[in-house]
Parts: C-alpha cells; structure tokens; sequence
C-alpha cells in the first residue's frame, strides 16, 4: 500500500514472518487440541508485537490503531483464531489506556508490552450481550475496598489470561453512572474459571465463563480510581477495538482468497484447471473486489481513530461490519471453490470459514454496527437538509376541484419562461 510509512511496513513485515515462520504450522495442531498456543505466544513476544499500540513511555512499541490493524490482518491471514489470540490483548488493555490512572498504566502496561502478563476483557454476560447497560454483576463498596459478586460470559483468552478489566454495577440506581471497571488479577481468592466453552472456530483460544463470588479488591485496582465511568470507558474501547476486528475479517477473508487462488489453479476438470473456467473467474474476481474494499475501510478508519478525526466512531462500525460480512462471504465462496475437499478437515480452507463466523457476532454484533451507522446518519441529516432539502421537489396533494387546493398548487409551481 504506497501510504503507508516506513512505520506501519515495518510491523506488517514484522507480523508477516512471525505468521508464516510459527503460526501457519501450527494452525491446524492448536485448532485440533483447542489448546493455547503458548509457542506462538511466545514468537510474537520475542518478535516485539505484542506491544505494538501500547505508547513507547509505557513500554510499548508506540504504534497506532492502524499499525494494530495491520498486525492482525498478517497473523489472522494465517490463522483466525491466533488473530484473536493476539488482538485480545489489545482490548483487554484498551481501558487501561482510555481510563487507566497513571500509576495503572505505569504498573501493567510495560508487563503487558513485553508479554510478561496476559490480558482479558470482561464485559459481556449471560443476559447482557449486545444490551451492556443490563449488566448485573455486582461490585459494593466495602470500606476502603470493593467486592465482586456474579459472573461473566464469553471471557476471551479467560484462564491464560493474568490480569481482566473487569465491568461491574456500582450504583444500581444510577443511568449515567451505574458501572465501573476494576483490574482483578488471577489467583485472587473467590475468582475462578466456570464453563470452557468448545466453540465452532477460533478454537486455540480459550472462551470461559469467570466467576466472582466475594471477590475483594482494593480502591487502587477501580479503573481510573473514580466509580461511575465504567460505560464510558467500555464504549471508547469498543470504538479502538472494532478495526482490530475488522482487520481479523479482512486477514481471515485474504488467506481464503489466497487458497481458492492456489487451489483453482491445481484443480483439473474436464481437461482444465478451474481458474480457468469463467464462473470461477468471476467468483474470484468478486472476492479480490471485496477483499480490497474491505482493506481500504478497515485502514481509513484505523487512521481517523489515530488521527481523533470527527465521525472515527462510525468510520469503525462501518469498517468492522463491511470486512467481516466480506469474511463470511469470501471464506464461504473460498469452501465453494474447493468443491468436496473444501469441506473436509485434511484441507485448511474450511477452518477459515468456522473462524469468520464469529467476528461478525463479538465486540457488538453485524445488526448493532448497523444501528450505530444508521443513528450517526440520522444525525448527520440536519445538516444535509439546509444544503439539499431546496432541490427535492414536494408534492402537493390536490383536493378534486378544491379551488383553494388549486390555487396553492399553481402558486408553488415555478414560472415557466
């Protein structure tokens, strides 16, 4: 891509070799186990990736969301699942670096950047997905400490993770300020892992359910070290985080391209390799099309979140459901394409297809990104009509042989030359 800088090619280099060297052979082994592929962990920590969005004062390699971005795309090329492995930690963090205090940022971010400590993010539950405000674990105040009652669902990277932000009800009767998040750390007394989820796709990281039953935790552990900014900090985190998910679709949908490329070109019918038939040809023709409409989304609004550039937030939904509807559709076609191969295990194109199906649910589903487009749209409309509303034409509705009705309607006609 020619706007890039030498920053942004250097962690896309970077990602590449680390993806194709470590995590390429290992994709198919991590997803039969669906275990957590502590090796590959380990590359993309010796390699420098894992702090690539954490500012350089704090550790971290100082890159943005589009240097981010441009690491999840090469790694979830490889492999979906080690995508989400890697990103995870992006959004487990993300709040910290939205809301954290400095003392916050100043313990947890450097360890996280080296990839001495895991993160997880704990927002959803069994009946608060799409609907955060309905959260129903608890979080009271206790002295000079607060305690932790209920549990969360969908924990990504639970269980391997050392540290989760954690988004809790502190002020029931409040609507503005009813949540806040705290950092609790694993091995605290009363936390532990419930159900391990055994999911369709991205099946080498782990899905848990936490549990917290009287979970104690100190006031210097409340995210930022005020209660009531919980929500906030939530939303500004899943506004940083969908292009991460963007980018996962949009790596998940080049890798599959890349196969059907590869596979099309091998597969001999009726005296012929099929790529050279004009249904296939069209097929990848389509593919490719969305592929690099996708990268363009996903890049654009990676950078109007670096550049704080007005309507980031809508840029990022809109990115986050065109590239991941585009997985779907790419990974699907890319199973197509191999025909009966396409959907046996030995062959590593319909793992591509069981990976893309989530992104299009978590970090707020396809409908919910909708939603957010939409109502920004809305908003955006007041303005638009002081500038357009003048050209569209309006109708009149005409009573029969009303001459008032008439009357107005030969007054509103323009004059005729």
């Amino acid at each position: 891509m020619p706007f890039l800088n030498d920053q942004n090619r250097m962690w896309q280099e970077k990602a590449r070799n680390v993806a194709e060297k470590v995590v390429r052979p290992l994709a198919r082994k991590y997803d039969e186990l669906q275990e957590y592929p502590w090796e590959i962990k380990q590359a993309l920590a010796e390699a420098g990736l894992l702090g690539v969005w954490i500012p350089k004062e704090y550790g971290g390699g100082g890159g943005g969301v589009l240097d981010l971005c441009l690491v999840i795309e090469q790694i979830s090329r490889a492999c979906g699942g080690v995508g989400v492995m890697y990103c995870v930690n992006a959004l487990g963090s993300f709040p910290i670096l939205v809301g954290g205090s400095e003392e916050q940022k100043k313990h947890w971010l450097p360890k996280i950047a080296t990839g001495e400590k895991l993160i997880a993010f704990c927002l959803s539950e069994k009946f608060a997905g799409s609907d955060a405000q309905s959260l129903r674990l608890g979080a009271k105040a206790d002295g000079a400490s607060w305690v932790l009652n209920g549990e969360k669902k969908w924990t990504t990277n639970g269980g391997a993770a050392d540290l989760y932000t954690v988004f809790a009800v502190t002020d029931a009767n409040s609507k503005s300020r009813r949540i806040s998040a705290f950092l609790v750390e694993k091995g605290t007394p009363g936390f532990s892992i419930g159900k391990i989820e055994d999911k369709m796709g991205i099946r080498c990281v782990p899905v848990v359910e936490t549990v917290f039953q009287d979970v104690k935790v100190e006031t210097a552990q409340l995210l930022g070290g005020q209660p009531g900014f919980g929500f906030h900090h939530a939303m500004g985190t899943l506004d940083l985080a969908r292009p991460g998910v963007a980018a996962q679709g949009l790596g998940l949908a080049q890798g599959a391209l890349e196969y059907a490329m590869v596979y099309s070109a091998r597969r001999q019918q009726f005296g012929s390799p099929v790529n050279s038939f004009q249904m296939i040809q069209q097929m990848l023709a389509d593919m490719a099309s969305q592929v690099e409409a996708a990268r363009q989304l996903v890049y654009a609004s990676a950078t109007s979140l670096d550049r704080k550039l007005p309507g980031a937030g809508k840029m990022a939904a809109m990115a986050k459901l065109y590239a991941t509807d585009t997985a779907m559709k790419v990974t699907t076609d890319a199973v197509q394409i191999f025909g009966g191969y396409g959907y046996m295990k030995d062959y590593p194109i319909e793992k591509y297809m069981r990976d893309a199906k989530i992104t299009q649910i978590y970090e707020g589903t396809n409908q919910v990104q909708r939603l957010v487009v939409a109502r920004n749209l809305v908003k955006e409309t007041n303005a638009l009509t002081q500038l357009l509303d003048a050209y569209i034409p309006r109708e009149v509705q005409v009573g029969y042989n009303d001459p008032a009705t008439l009357a107005a309607q030969k007054a509103a006609e323009p004059a005729r030359s």
